[in-house]
């Protein structure tokens, strides 16, 4: 619990830039709930997240996509280290 508080207190002072949060899952986190987090940080709407899956054909070392549905629209969330993500909206 520390070490989320820590992590959301860099986030939001702007200390630890968005793109370098991994994705190191907890008890009852998923990946469509960090990512709907994250463009939700970035001024996304994305209230209640359905699934997200890993895009491997786009994907790199260091450079992740996931395709995220939430109950509003589908999003491709490009994720750069130190960086923030590239969110473009599918539909």
């Amino acid at each position: 619990m520390k070490v989320r508080f820590i992590l959301i207190s860099a986030l939001s002072f702007g200390i630890l830039p968005v793109g370098s949060v991994c994705f190191a899952q907890t008890d009852g986190e998923t990946p469509q709930g960090m990512l709907a987090a994250q463009i939700r940080m970035q001024g996304f709407a994305c209230d209640k997240p359905l699934g997200a899956s890993k895009d491997t054909k786009r994907s790199k070392p260091d450079h992740e996509v996931w395709v995220l549905k939430c109950d509003n629209g589908t999003y491709r969330v490009s994720r750069f280290p130190d960086m923030a993500a590239k969110v473009e909206a599918l539909r």
